[in-house]
């Protein structure tokens, strides 16, 4: 595929200018699916971005389908971490890439309620770019990763997913986050175009596709750095 071979060519066209400058500052907040391919991203955008993420990792992953630690959760918990963030004297970055819906569109099996409903979602995402507008952060979104209502809802009781719903809330934050003018990695699209057969349970990734997400990731890093 030609796709690793651009991301190495995009990074290492930023070789000169990172080992002359101080590196920019890349901060994630994100669900489990960003924890997985975190570390791999952590390597990709080594020498080039300083990475770092919402932390208390070891905690989050007894649990990845309960959001605690470093797992980012609903677009709720991700607005009131960035309001925390937002008054920490000690929070230095300069992009914040950020992501939430999977949690958000949890449905109970029982009454078909969903966790987060697609108006307050709406608000919390408005409320998310409005905050790091305030902060003066650039500010990257990047698209929920695909569902697959077979595979997830055979294999988690607790409760379901549905493709739908993600396509509706990727729909939702797309729509606000284009209007605010800030720049996507649709990860949801370039996960989906790997297959249907690369889950390892209900709705998480092998290490083999963390990785090509994490080189996607700071493919399209690299060129919104370009950009700047």
């Amino acid at each position: 595929m030609l796709w690793p071979f651009v991301v190495r060519v995009l990074l290492v066209s930023f070789f000169t200018a990172a080992m002359q400058n101080e590196l920019p500052k890349v901060f994630v907040i994100g669900d489990s699916i960003s924890m997985h391919y975190g570390p791999y991203l952590k390597k990709s955008l080594h020498g080039f971005f300083e990475y770092d993420r919402k932390r208390n990792q070891g905690q989050s992953l007894a649990d990845l389908d309960n959001p605690v630690g470093a797992n980012g959760g609903d677009s709720g918990m991700v607005l009131k971490y960035l309001q925390q963030l937002a008054v920490d004297e000690n929070f230095h970055t300069d992009y914040l890439l950020i992501n939430c819906g999977l949690h958000d569109i949890k449905t109970s099996p029982q009454t078909g309620e969903v966790q987060i409903s697609p108006e307050q979602y709406r608000y919390n995402l408005e409320e998310v770019v409005k905050l790091v507008s305030e902060m003066k952060l650039k500010l990257v979104w990047v698209t929920t990763t695909p569902v697959v209502d077979s595979i997830h809802n055979t294999k988690m009781s607790r409760f379901h997913r549905f493709a739908k719903d993600v396509d509706r809330y990727n729909s939702i934050a797309l729509e606000v986050v284009k209007s605010h003018q800030v720049p996507v990695v649709d990860l949801h699209s370039f996960t989906q175009g790997l297959g249907t057969g690369i889950f390892q349970d209900h709705v998480h990734y092998p290490e083999a596709i963390r990785e090509k997400q994490a080189d996607f990731i700071a493919g399209a890093l690299s060129t919104l750095r370009a950009d700047d």
